[in-house]
């Protein structure tokens, strides 16, 4: 799992743009607030009330996805 629900919103959006189409998805803009730079995924989505784990999921899935496709491109 690349992204757990412990990691800083700012630091998940840096390391996978791809996941900020999931954040506005699931209702959170918050990766462009300032308070991003301190929340952690689960703290963002317990703001949202948002199911922290299946964010996460979500997330994951959309990272994995965008990597797969590199790779396959790549060949």
């Amino acid at each position: 799992m690349k992204i757990t629900k412990d990691m800083n919103i700012t630091e998940v959006v840096r390391k996978y743009p791809e996941t900020i189409e999931v954040f506005l998805y699931a209702g959170m803009g918050c990766f462009g607030c300032h308070v991003a730079q301190f929340e952690t995924v689960e703290q963002g989505a317990m703001a949202h009330g948002i199911d922290v784990d299946a964010l996460v999921d979500a997330l994951n899935e959309i990272v994995d996805a965008v990597e797969a496709d590199r790779v396959a491109n790549a060949q």
